[in-house]
Parts: C-alpha cells; structure tokens; sequence
C-alpha cells in the first residue's frame, strides 16, 4: 500500500453523498494563528538571512508575522464578522497566553478553535510529542470551554505516530492527509480517524510566500477551481478550502483581494459556509467509518 494511513480510492469511485441543506459546495474558511518565539529560529522567512546565516533574534521575519497579529487578524475578523460568516481557527496552543486579546476575540467570534500544536513546530521535532499534543488540547479546551475535535499540525507535520496519538486524545478530525476534496477515513491503532480537506492551491503561503503570485491570485485560483466543481457538485458534493494566514492574507493589498472571494461566494445559491467539525458531522452520519 503506497499510503499507510489512507486506503487508495478514485474520487469517482465514492458513493453518492446528500449535500448538506441541499448545498453541494462547502466552503470551510480556516485562519491559521500562529506564535513564531522570538528567540528561535522562524519557520519560515520573507526576508532572506544576511550573509547566508539564519540569525537569532530574526527581527524582520519576527515582526512580519507580529504585524498579522496585531492588524491583520482585525482585518479578518471585521471581514468575517460584517458578514456573518464562520470560520475555523488552526491555532498553536501558546497563542492563547501570548496573544490573549486576540484568542478572547476569536472564542466572542464563535470560531472553532483547531489544534494545531503549541508553537510553530512541527511535531517531528518535540522530544515528547504527546505530551505536546495533551498540554495543547488541554489549553485550547480551557479557552473555550468546549471539546477540541479537530486538529492540523504545525507545516502539517506529522511522526509516524502522530494520527494514533490524536485519535488516543479523543481527536475526531486532522487536516494533514488533505488527499481529497471530501473527507474520508483514515486508519490509527486505535480505531478510525477521519481526514479533513484542507488545501495548498486556496492556501495564501504557498501562493504569495512561495510562489509569489500577484495580489489577486487567489480570486483568479478561485474563479478557475469553481468553474471545475459546478460541474462536479452536479453529482457529488465538494469541500472548497480557503486557507489564510493574518501576515499575508491580512495585508491590505491582499485582504481588498480576500473580500471579493468572501462576496462572490456569497452570491452562490449552492453554497454553504461551514466549521470543520460541521463538515466532520455531515460526512460521518453518512459514512460512519466501519465500511472503508
């Protein structure tokens, strides 16, 4: 098997689904909020090294991801808010102590909160993974005062342990194995896990950091993926993912960008904004897991 966590499926193969509210296209908006410590290494740089060396503190790069948080998050926020639409935060854990005011924001929005590990580092680098995965669960659980169900690690970084870690700690969904536009099962030790889309396409990093794409990319990705899924949503529903981070969806050249999407998707009568583990709850009450 070339994926030891997913059995092997065309997209085509899939039994029929009933969309959810009579709605076939699922739009499920996740904003990535993240702590970068400022005496480490960054996870990723907009500024390249002086000298070829990475040094420590990295003022630039630091202060390119604080600027997200303290103005872009805002603009996201107001974006979201003026109309009424949900959103999944995937949130590092620590951000709940180092960015108080803004993770309170986020509960009052009524976003779900995503695990999506204490800092920006992926789980293959912490000496005890598990305990990292219950110090986070546990955090996020006491911000908001519900269940944690979902969870992304950080780069979708796993170990080989990672998915049967997370179903152990009560894990219902994880984005890291975004191997279709619907959910589908994944196997752990401990019983099933169900993968969650997720994207790189509709993903602003790959392509404003990577790729460095004009502004208005993501509209033009958009409008070319929705001329693709209005004929596939004729017989099968499809989960379209925006994927968003506050440093660089939320500067204001790209966030003007960001409210054309919101409001051309609003203007679908087919479409219908969704939370993670709304989708997680649509699939699963019809495919309970136990025939994959």
């Amino acid at each position: 098997m070339s994926n030891p966590r997913v059995p092997y499926r065309m997209s085509s193969e899939r039994a029929p689904l009933t969309p959810l509210g009579g709605k076939p296209l699922m739009v499920h908006v996740v904003v990535n909020v993240e702590y970068w410590p400022f005496d480490q290494a960054m996870p990723r740089a907009a500024l390249p090294a002086p000298h070829g060396k990475s040094p420590i503190p990295d003022v630039g790069n630091f202060a390119w991801v604080e600027y997200g948080m303290r103005t872009g998050l805002p603009r996201f926020l107001r974006l979201l808010g003026e109309r009424g639409l949900p959103a999944s935060t995937f949130m590092n854990a620590a951000c709940a102590d180092v960015y108080p005011s803004a993770a309170e924001a986020m509960v009052t929005a009524g976003w779900e909160f995503v695990g999506h590990g204490w800092v920006q580092r992926s789980l293959q680098f912490e000496d005890d993974e598990k305990a990292v995965i219950e110090k986070s669960l546990a955090r996020l659980e006491a911000l908001t005062g519900k269940k944690t169900r979902g969870w992304f690690g950080p780069g979708s970084g796993e170990s080989f342990d990672t998915p049967d870690l997370l179903c152990a700690a009560g894990i219902d969904w994880l984005s890291d194995w975004f191997v279709d536009d619907l959910p589908c099962w994944m196997q752990t030790v401990h019983g099933p896990l169900l993968a969650m889309p997720y994207t790189i396409e509709l993903n602003d990093v790959p392509l404003y950091v990577v790729q460095q794409q004009p502004s208005d990319e993501m509209l033009r990705r958009l409008e070319m993926t929705l001329r693709v899924f209005d004929v596939e949503c004729a017989s099968q529903p499809r989960v379209l993912t925006i994927a968003l981070h506050p440093h660089v969806m939320g500067v204001p050249h790209r966030c003007d960008v960001l409210a054309r999407v919101l409001d051309m998707l609003m203007t679908r009568d087919d479409t219908v904004f969704v939370t993670g583990s709304e989708i997680a709850d649509w699939y699963t009450a019809q495919d309970a897991g136990d025939g994959e």
